[in-house]
């Protein structure tokens, strides 16, 4: 099995928190391949991995609430001095790392390697395709589009470098999300089944909403049907999926696979190319084409729409981030999750509640 996707998510939104998820509009760092072991199936009451432990700062990162928000990850953090007057830091979990420069105030950090090149001289060469998107905790951000991608620069106060990256502040919300927020195109708005960019599925109408998607399965026809709302180059999409295997490999579950488009706007187009992929396959072989790499393959020009429908299923359900679950549970009532969930199998058995 082979997996693409960002191996290193340290910031989700406060809601999100306990419940990681892939935030739409954010970031995936540095792409791998994730382990092909698949474990065998737990008893009902397994006990699940624990969170990581805090790890200790450097003394003069102690009193940052920024590097304490990625310390109580449990992620390495080394102090890199200045970079344009700007405190550095990287943040490290194995061979997996992150770098940022943190705001005078210590309250937010861009994720981003600093580029030495000045404002004005993105100005003019971005010229007639650069939106300023105002000034948060110090860092001035501009939107820079080229043909269909995008990106997000943030000055360094002496405007003498650049971060291109994402904004969090130390709670782990996605402060660049909201920047872009009101930028046509930034944000795509589509339309199903009367359903107009903004609209809502009604209460209890989820699922008759999400089985309009496209989507592929997995697990036994006659087990509960769990839909999973994903981006393909989601680490916590991939982590879910593979906590499930077990429960779908005992029948458990079937799972239904929606591929969906939400991190482009850090991984230059990947996600949308690997949904893509996996909308041009036959239902049944979806799953197995996330799996095993062929995502990367050449889409078909058909997907395009299946994809917009997806979007719009998800717009329509409320999706915040990936991965999203939606069941129905055995009395009937409509279940909802978001993220990976942090006990597997008290997820698994609240779906027969």
């Amino acid at each position: 099995m082979r997996w693409t996707a960002g191996l290193f998510i340290l910031f989700a939104t406060p809601a999100l928190a306990a419940s990681p998820q892939c935030a739409m509009q954010g970031p995936t760092v540095i792409k791998t391949s994730a382990p092909v072991a698949q474990p065998a199936a737990p008893p009902i009451d397994a006990a699940q991995p624990q969170r990581a432990k805090a790890t200790a700062l450097p003394a003069g990162l102690a009193n940052i609430a920024f590097a304490q928000h990625i310390a109580a990850s449990g992620a390495q953090v080394s102090d890199l001095g200045t970079i344009h007057g700007l405190q550095a830091i990287s943040a490290r979990s194995g061979s997996q790392f992150m770098i940022f420069e943190l705001s005078k105030d210590g309250q937010t950090g861009v994720s981003g390697v600093p580029i030495d090149l000045t404002v004005g001289q993105l100005q003019t060469v971005a010229s007639g395709n650069i939106t300023d998107v105002g000034e948060a905790h110090g860092f001035q951000g501009y939107f820079v589009r080229s043909g269909q991608q995008f990106q997000v620069f943030y000055a360094t106060p002496d405007k003498q470098g650049l971060v291109p990256g994402v904004m969090w502040d130390a709670s782990g919300k996605d402060l660049t999300r909201q920047q872009v927020a009101q930028i046509p195109g930034a944000v795509p708005t589509v339309e199903i089944g009367g359903i107009g960019p903004g609209g809502q599925a009604k209460p209890g109408q989820e699922l008759s909403v999400l089985a309009k998607a496209t989507y592929g399965t997995e697990g036994s026809a006659s087990a509960p049907l769990v839909y999973m709302l994903m981006d393909p180059q989601c680490m916590y999409s991939i982590r879910a999926f593979q906590a499930l295997q077990p429960y779908v490999q005992a029948g458990q579950i079937q799972l239904a696979i929606i591929p969906l488009s939400v991190l482009d706007y850090e991984d230059n187009g990947q996600s949308t190319r690997s949904a893509l992929a996996l909308l041009s396959d036959a239902p049944d072989q979806i799953v197995g084409a996330w799996q095993s790499g062929s995502e990367n393959n050449t889409p078909d020009p058909s997907a395009q729409a299946r994809l917009a429908n997806n979007m719009a299923v998800a717009q329509a359900v409320g999706l915040k981030g990936t991965p999203m679950f939606w069941w129905q549970g055995a009395n009937g009532t409509t279940g909802h999750f978001d993220g990976v969930p942090p006990d597997v199998s008290s997820f698994i058995a609240g779906l027969r509640s």
